[in-house]
């Protein structure tokens, strides 16, 4: 009797204590590559997410995260949306990294059910005029589009290199990158040989493919692919053509790469990647980063990661302290109030500062760790765009900045 008695009383207390407890304001939703081509990304950009939630939690605002892995395809990435927007009611979801699965996802799922879905690293063009978010103005991005990195890329291949040939990723973000750099290294003179496409999903070969693209024995080869793809091709290139000359970009900055090619292989080779503008946001990002994680890896849009997190959280403050619903069209219509200008600076991490003005009817301006994320009409934002290499240890590190892209 004296042990039942126990029992119900720590069932009781156990029961008040759950009832107690804070739930959180809102559920953000995470679609991010931890399987298929782009697994090298996701656990780092989840990171970036997390660290966000959880300074806003300190700061009094709490964020429920569910975490869901795109696979780096369109078909389980939609799935995995439908059970975040319909079971879960998450008012944003963070992702998804490739192009080709961000268009389908917004298409079918978050824009219909007037969802936002803020990419970190979709940079293809097509996304700022998809037809189906044209007036609807759910779907945004805090990474460039590619029609930015492909000027740099074509600017940069043109200042060595007399002939490309471009072996991209059939996707919106392989075509977009490779027509742009085309049209961009064609205008400085140079000329593109042959432009060849791969599928989506991982092959266990890029011979055939390799042919087409080296027949006519380019100065180099552009590898506007993502790591798990060029990883494979990059190294029979290598191996089967005697081939060593590569251009990189965003999907290519990868360290498993340097891994499977080797240093000598990549050392001094280059390529491009939308940036960061530096300067104390990202100080301040890369200090919290490395106090939480450990360490911050070279890779690419864990910083715009951060920034989506960051961005939607301050537009759910903002709605909550002007008594609105926190439902993600209400949301989505404070997000430019808070990330835009005009408005006092906030930057990673100053969420206390943040809401403490929110409350006080003060304007606010984001400032992110990737740089400003002043989102125009269609959800774009512009960022610089990174000039990078592997040194001669096989490192990623950055080469130059550029701000000014014509």
């Amino acid at each position: 009797m004296k042990k039942c008695f126990v029992l119900a009383s720590v069932f009781i207390f156990s029961l008040a204590f759950v009832l107690s407890a804070p739930a959180a304001e809102i559920k953000i939703g995470t679609l991010l590559s931890h399987t298929g081509p782009l697994k090298e990304f996701g656990p780092n950009l989840q990171n970036g997410v997390v660290l966000a939630a959880k300074q806003m939690k300190a700061a009094g605002f709490e964020v429920e995260l569910v975490h869901e892995d795109s696979e780096t395809s369109a078909i389980p990435a939609t799935n995995a949306t439908k059970k975040m927007v319909e079971v879960d009611k998450v008012v944003a979801v963070i992702g998804a990294l490739a192009s080709g699965v961000t268009v389908p996802v917004a298409e079918s799922v978050t824009i219909p059910n007037n969802v936002i879905m803020i990419s970190p690293a979709s940079t293809s063009p097509l996304i700022t005029v998809l037809p189906t978010d044209q007036g609807k103005d759910f779907l945004f991005r805090t990474c460039p589009s590619d029609a930015l990195q492909s000027v740099v890329a074509g600017r940069l291949g043109a200042s060595y290199n007399k002939t490309f040939s471009v072996l991209y990723v059939n996707n919106p973000y392989g075509q977009g990158l490779a027509e742009g750099f085309k049209k961009s290294f064609e205008k400085m003179g140079g000329k593109v040989l042959a432009m060849v496409p791969h599928d989506e999903k991982t092959a266990e070969s890029y011979n055939a493919e390799l042919k087409k693209a080296l027949a006519g024995n380019p100065d180099r080869l552009a590898a506007f692919s993502y790591p798990e793809h060029a990883k494979i091709y990059l190294k029979e290139a290598l191996e089967f053509f005697k081939f060593g000359r590569f251009l990189f970009c965003d999907g290519t900055k990868s360290q498993d790469i340097a891994k499977a090619l080797g240093v000598r292989a990549v050392a001094n080779q280059m390529g491009t990647a939308p940036g960061t503008a530096g300067g104390d946001p990202f100080v301040i990002f890369s200090a919290d980063y490395k106090a939480e994680f450990g360490k911050l890896p070279p890779l690419p849009f864990i910083t715009n990661a951060y920034d989506g997190a960051a961005v939607v959280g301050l537009a759910a403050y903002a709605a909550k302290v002007k008594g609105m619903a926190l439902t993600s069209p209400n949301i989505r219509d404070q997000l430019r109030n808070v990330a835009n200008p005009p408005g006092e600076v906030i930057m990673p991490g100053q969420f206390k500062k943040a809401f403490d003005l929110l409350q006080q009817g003060k304007a606010i301006n984001y400032e992110g760790a990737a740089g400003s994320v002043d989102f125009d009409e269609n959800g774009d934002v512009i960022t610089p765009i990174e000039v990078w290499k592997y040194d001669s240890k096989g490192e990623i590190v950055t080469v130059r900045v550029e701000y000014e892209i014509k």
